[in-house]
């Protein structure tokens, strides 16, 4: 299992470093590397890259072969709020691993609400257990208002680039995690407990690079377009975030990035 780590050391970007238009980044590879570091400590709305932290929680308290059954308020919810679904229906019955899929490959907010009903129990208590675990892993400026990362009037969560790189070296952790947010796509089979469902991952990153681990895309209007992103770089982990960046643009540069770091470690 790979440690937590900070950065430790920082090597002046090159010349050659690639440009950047999010207004946050922050690249960190495992052994404490920093990489690139741009307004990395702005606190402000990551949008759906809160599901990390919802899968995160979810995997500490659950099993995955624990069954979830869908109410119509999570379908509700979801509709509501105009958010990305996995198109779950009222009386649906998944298994948990089935949702963490839904969760994070169509960034489902019905999935998200569902898991934070079943393991609050409840999304008020949830969502406390998301703010206890973000302070246990030292993400001093992080704040969750929900599981799926909708805006919240009047009382919005935050996070940091450096606080998004910290969480996902430690969800990466998990082999579970890592198939999840690895996998391009994910089909469910009809049974007499749910209808059949196919959901693709919105990460076009694992298609454009190789040694692509994943992690979470995300957008709202308020939180520009988002991604956190991982890869396998010469023996090392490289993790990276980006916020409030442009719709592709964000995989592009992602992809930059980690040829980057690639190429700094590669160079001792």
């Amino acid at each position: 299992m790979l440690a937590l780590v900070v950065g430790v050391s920082s090597p002046a970007m090159a010349a050659d470093a690639p440009k950047v238009g999010a207004t946050s980044a922050y690249v960190i590879d495992s052994a404490g590397t920093v990489h690139f570091s741009q307004r990395e400590t702005r606190r402000a709305p990551v949008a759906s890259l809160v599901k990390v932290m919802t899968a995160y929680v979810v995997l500490r308290e659950a099993r995955l072969s624990d069954t979830v059954t869908i109410t119509a308020t999570d379908v509700k919810y979801a509709a509501d709020d105009g958010a990305a679904t996995a198109g779950l229906k009222k009386d649906e019955r998944l298994t948990v691993r089935d949702l963490l899929y839904g969760l994070m490959l169509p960034s489902g907010a019905d999935a998200a609400n569902a898991l934070a009903r079943r393991y609050g129990p409840g999304k008020t208590a949830f969502v406390a257990k998301m703010n206890r675990t973000a302070r246990s892993l030292g993400l001093t400026d992080t704040r969750y208002t929900n599981p799926d990362g909708m805006p919240t009037p009047g009382n919005g969560g935050y996070s940091t680039a450096v606080d998004q790189a910290k969480l996902a070296q430690r969800a990466l952790a998990s082999s579970t995690f890592r198939t999840v947010v690895g996998s391009k796509v994910h089909k469910v089979s009809k049974s007499a407990a749910h209808r059949a469902h196919t959901w693709r991952n919105l990460n076009k990153l694992l298609s454009r690079a190789d040694g692509v681990l994943g992690v979470k895309t995300g957008y709202t209007r308020a939180a520009g377009y988002c991604l956190l992103f991982a890869g396998e770089r010469h023996g090392r982990r490289v993790v990276g975030v980006l916020l409030d960046d442009a719709d592709e643009g964000r995989f592009t540069t992602a992809e930059r990035l980690l040829d980057y770091a690639g190429e700094q470690i590669a160079g001792g």
